[in-house]
């Protein structure tokens, strides 16, 4: 099994912040976050790579929107579980001033949760509101069918 952790931005106006990832046509818009080192906390994971995806520092408390657990497939051998900490929401100039990692994204997007459906797989979007409901209602998430070979 594998942990990840990552942050969710919303943006003045509550809608969600995603980033275009390079790496991964069949899930092309993300949080910023990513695999745990070794010996990291899930908190630690979150910020480091928001940090180096972003150039955002987020700082805490850790808010726990959504724990997600996924089966293996599609070429990941892995189970993944993860967690989704709310990063809070960016102001215009925050979001201008995202510096992405080229190798990793390539676009920065902040759109109506519905217009996100069309862009993204059944199971990302089914993840993207759950963790907008977890946001609006202060109750954390546990989605637990977010698979690797999936779409």
């Amino acid at each position: 099994m594998t942990g990840f952790a990552c942050v969710f931005f919303t943006d003045g106006e509550n809608r969600p912040v995603q980033l275009r990832a390079t790496y991964c046509r069949t899930h092309p818009w993300q949080f910023p976050g990513g695999t745990m080192d070794h010996g990291e906390r899930p908190w630690q994971t979150a910020q480091r790579e928001c940090r180096e995806e972003t150039g955002i520092n987020v700082e805490g408390p850790p808010r726990l929107l959504a724990s997600v657990f996924g089966l293996p497939g599609g070429g990941w051998p892995f189970s993944t579980s993860g967690c989704v900490f709310d990063g809070g929401r960016l102001t215009h100039e925050q979001i201008r001033s995202i510096a992405l990692d080229p190798d990793e994204h390539d676009a920065v997007r902040v759109l109506p949760l519905e217009e996100w459906q069309p862009l993204m797989p059944r199971q990302d979007f089914a993840r993207l509101e759950a963790v907008m409901t977890a946001r609006l209602t202060g109750i954390a998430a546990y989605f637990d069918s977010w698979n690797w070979g999936d779409s």
